[in-house]
Order: structure tokens, then sequence, then C-alpha cells
């Protein structure tokens, strides 16, 4: 009776040892499995989206075999570990073990946003209105409406973005990305104003933005800033006008076509600094913070002048006399690929990077 007890319990045994060998092997090889992808694919995830739903969809699409049991095993191993919503990206050569590696670190697609040195808002605003990946809010809304959704209704938003690269996932909406933005040029502003050089002839750090937007769209040399914002202080301090041919740029609008006469430094804008002494009410631009520090830095000297050479440099002068010379022997020989500064800088389109 006895041995035949220990019959059926060594039966019994083997059977669950066997039992436990299949299920072993059923879960590695469902798995170790590779995607059934003959290119990369986006498995998009969404908010109330579950492992379990995911496994039976891609089965259902052909992506992957065996879904009960890569169920099951996620039930067992990750059973308090929340899905992030996102984007994930599945290539060819992965294992079905490697894409729930994916899903458990969440690491999804990142999305860029580049803002350029140098855009005007409307810019800033086309580049976000073409992302696909971006939840558009602000479509409909005017200049003065998206400030105020910013929390900021009685600014103009000029300037106010800082230009940079911003990474972010599939659903963000554009007033998050500026939002971010805003929240980069206040921080990187503060700080300059803290570190400025004394006796600057501004009231504020705003009005500190307004000059570095200036010299921002004057050059894009990295060695010209500081001189050109030493020329733009001194003439400020001695009553003198700016002068400066981007302010009558901008208040021209969608009038300017790549070309500014002389009845248009005569005529009056808000911005025309042929016009108006000082300062212009508003940046003119989006800023780096070179220029930022360059405004709050700027270099010692006796120049009043500069006239661009035509590569993007320029000649700077002490005396009217001096800048006559410079004008003739540099504006009125211009060459045909004469320009007054650097090639402005291009985004690259989005890039989708991990």
């Amino acid at each position: 009776m006895i041995r035949k007890l220990s019959f059926v319990l060594l039966g019994a045994v083997l059977i669950a040892a066997l039992a436990l060998g299949l299920i072993f092997w059923k879960l590695n090889a469902a798995l170790e499995q590779p995607l059934q992808l003959s290119e990369a694919q986006t498995l998009e995830v969404q908010s109330g989206d579950t492992p379990s739903g995911l496994f039976q969809r891609l089965e259902r699409e052909g992506v992957l075999n065996d879904s009960f049991w890569l169920r099951a095993h996620w039930r067992l191993k990750f059973s308090g570990y929340t899905l992030h919503s996102g984007e994930y990206q599945l290539r060819p050569a992965m294992t079905a073990h490697d894409m729930i590696r994916l899903w458990q670190r969440g690491e999804v697609v990142q999305h860029t946003l580049t803002i350029v040195e140098g855009w005007n808002f409307r810019q800033v605003r086309a580049a976000l209105a073409a992302l696909p990946t971006v939840q558009q809010t602000l479509r409909d809304a005017s200049d003065a409406e998206v400030m105020a959704k910013l929390g900021q209704p009685d600014l103009h938003p000029e300037g106010r973005f800082f230009p940079d690269t911003y990474r972010f996932t599939r659903g963000v909406t554009d007033l998050e990305l500026l939002q971010r933005a805003y929240a980069r040029l206040e921080t990187v502003l503060a700080e300059e104003w803290q570190q400025r050089s004394e006796g600057l002839p501004y009231q504020s750090p705003y009005e500190a933005l307004i000059m570095a937007s200036i010299i921002e769209k004057e050059t894009g040399v990295p060695s010209e800033r500081g001189e050109i914002a030493g020329v733009f202080v001194r003439r400020l301090d001695q009553g003198m006008l700016l002068q400066t041919d981007p302010t009558v740029i901008y208040g021209m609008g969608e009038q300017y076509r790549g070309r500014i006469t002389r009845n248009d430094l005569r005529k009056p804008t808000p911005y025309n600094t042929y016009t108006n002494s000082g300062l212009p009410p508003t940046p003119i631009a989006m800023v780096g913070r070179e220029a930022i520090n360059a405004a709050l830095h700027p270099v010692d000297g006796e120049s009043l002048y500069f006239v661009a050479r035509g590569d993007g440099s320029h000649v700077f002068s002490n005396s009217l006399d001096e800048h006559n010379r410079a004008v003739r022997e540099y504006q009125l020989k211009r060459r045909a690929d004469y320009r007054s500064s650097p090639p402005p800088r291009q985004a690259t389109p989005a890039e989708t990077v991990q």
C-alpha cells in the first residue's frame, strides 16, 4: 500500500514537473519570439490602454503570437507597474521580451521642437502648428489670447520664449510647450540680470531683453555681440538715435519684402529707431542667452557706428566721417553675394528621437 502510494506521489510530482516545464517553455518561447515586422513601427499607447489589451491587439495584427502567455507574464512580474502612455518604437530585431522591457521602463518616443534665435512670435506659432504630434489648442487664438492662456494677459509675446530644442511626447499641447519656453526665458533673463555690469541704461530686465533682441537681429557673429551692445549703449547714453534697421523691418511687418528704402527709414512706426529715440516698445525677436549676456555686458570703447561688410561681420567706427568712409566702401560697392548679417539659421525639421 505504501509502495503504491509512493508511486502515485512520484507520478504526481513528475506530472507537475512536466507541467511546470511546459509552462516555462511556453512562457520563454512567447517572450523570445521575434516581432513579426518588416520595418520599424510605432505603437501608440493611449491613456487607459492595458498591457493585456495591447498584447491582444498586436496578436490580431499579426505582430506576435501567444498573447495569453505574455499577458500571464505581465501579471506575474509587473502587476504593480503603470503603463506610460505615448509612442513606443518597435523594430524588426526586437523580441516580445524587448518590447515588454520598453513598456516597463516607459521608454516612449521623444519628438523635438526647435525655436531658433532671431525668430519672431509668428514664426514660433507656425512651427508649433506644423507639428502633427502636438495637440493644437491655440490655432484660432489671437496672440493676446495666447498670452492670457499663459497667465500673462498684459504681456506682449515677442521675445518672451527662449530659443532652444524642446523634447516632448506625442499628445503634448502647444500651450504646454509655450509654457516651457516662456519659463525658460524668464529663468535665463533673471540669471543674466543678476550678473549685469554696472552703469547700464536699462531700468528693468525687460529693457535689457529689448536690447538683446536688437543685438540678436544685428549679428550672428558671437565675437561682435558685445561690441554692438557697446555701440548701442553709448548711443543711448549720449541721447543719439539707435538707427538700427532690424527695428524698422519689424515695424513694417508683412509689408517688408526683403529691402528697406529711405522712405521706410522715415516712415513713422513705434519701432522705427530712425525717428524714435530710445528703445523700441517691445523686443523684436526671440533671444538667446549670448545676446542677453552681451546686452548686459557691453564692450567698452568709443565706437558709435558700425556697417556691415557684406560677409556677416561689421566695421566699427568712432566718428561719422569714419563711418561714412566705411559705408562708401562696403555699402555702395556691394557684391552680388552681399549680406548685412549671416544667413539666418533654419530650424531642422522636427526629429523623432529616443
